[in-house]
């Protein structure tokens, strides 16, 4: 037994040193790239990750999370003198045109058109400058490196990101299921105001038509920033998040990038939201235990052919507690290293104990048999 045990720790340390080594060996003509995973944020593969650089139209994705968050898919967005003319890539929105927001969204990430950046901007906030407030909140919010100036990322003094920061924005995003689909769409039909034709749009994103999963992102480029790509796909339950940013093969990069994911990782599902992962003992309470519930999924990609264990700590608690209350801490570890974790939380409440309430429960109990 104790033979088998040590057998086990070499061949998970072996695993580890593996997968570290692959992931050292592999580099992409990128100034900027990163890989993460979709469910819990793990980083799978980084290369100067870090770097605030020059992103692009990839600036579009928290645009439209940040106009998702703010508005109705419903509402009419009219373009005003600021958005008419833009220059770059464009819808060629007539001033004082109006469109659903919805339709703007599409034109936003399938088109990649700054006029409808600058008119989503301009209704949800004001103006393009409080818009771009509201994205840097959100950017601190997430815990992602980029500041923002201007809503569709032409170069601007000031307006960067990181690799690592704007995957950490497409992974908020793919959470929404509006931005989910648009972003996954190839081609839309929207109207074109004033014009015999409807605006055909076609998703840059050629991932899309040529790679097995693939989710959504977003292309990018300008002079400055180069060649960006935002991009996703999930196969067997894994999504893969990953950002090439100054590439000028992309999507070839890419495509190199989600075979790495692919071939070297699985998703592990250790607890679902709201799945009872153990009780906690309660003193003085009405009840002497409440179940410890996870209070989101306990998921991460890890390793193929690792183990992964997971390690739930749950408090011994005092009367009253609310339900809701977090009661203890759950961690999914992998060859010795935490790649998720989650609190968990007290699935209903447990009043303070009292004679009143002991009567009207032995009451209860009394009365059953004669109901």
């Amino acid at each position: 037994m104790r033979k088998r045990r040590i057998l086990a720790i070499v061949a998970a340390a072996l695993l580890a040193l593996t997968s570290a080594r692959a992931s050292e060996a592999l580099t992409v003509a990128a100034k900027g790239a990163v890989l993460i995973d979709g469910e819990s944020g793990r980083i799978l593969f980084a290369q100067n990750a870090d770097e605030m650089l020059p992103e692009a139209s990839c600036t579009k994705i928290m645009t439209a999370l940040v106009a998702l968050e703010n508005s109705a898919l419903s509402e009419d967005v009219t373009a005003g003198k600021n958005a008419y003319g833009v220059e770059g890539t464009s819808l060629y929105l007539s001033e004082g045109e109006t469109l659903r927001m919805e339709q703007m969204l599409y034109g936003l990430m399938l088109r990649s058109g700054n006029d409808a950046a600058v008119a989503i901007a301009e209704h949800v906030a004001g103006s393009v400058e409080d818009f771009a407030a509201m994205m840097n909140r959100k950017a601190e919010e997430l815990n992602a490196d980029a500041h923002f100036v201007n809503p569709h990322g032409l170069d601007a003094e000031g307006h960067r990101a990181s690799a690592l920061g704007l995957a950490r924005i497409m992974r908020a995003a793919m959470q929404n299921a509006d931005f989910r689909t648009i972003t996954g769409t190839q081609r839309k039909v929207i109207p074109w105001v004033g014009n015999e034709y409807s605006r055909v749009l076609e998703n840059k994103n050629r991932l899309l038509s040529d790679y097995e999963g693939a989710t959504g992102g977003k292309t990018g480029f300008t002079s400055k920033a180069g060649r960006c790509l935002v991009f996703s796909a999930e196969r067997d339950g894994l999504e893969l998040i990953g950002v090439v940013l100054n590439c000028y093969t992309w999507f070839d990069t890419a495509t190199v990038l989600l075979d790495y994911g692919f071939e070297h990782f699985r998703m592990e599902r250790a607890l679902s939201s709201g799945e009872v992962a153990g009780q906690a003992s309660v003193l003085n309470g009405d009840a002497n235990q409440v179940d410890a519930v996870a209070a989101e999924n306990l998921a991460a990609a890890v390793e193929i052919g690792s183990r992964p264990e997971v390690e739930i700590k749950i408090e011994d608690l005092e009367a009253p507690v609310k339900k809701g209350q977090v009661i203890g801490r759950a961690r999914l570890i992998c060859n010795g290293q935490e790649v998720d974790a989650c609190d968990l939380i007290a699935a209903r409440e447990v009043p303070l104990w009292s004679f009143r309430a002991a009567m009207r429960c032995v009451l209860r109990s009394w009365s059953l048999p004669f109901a």
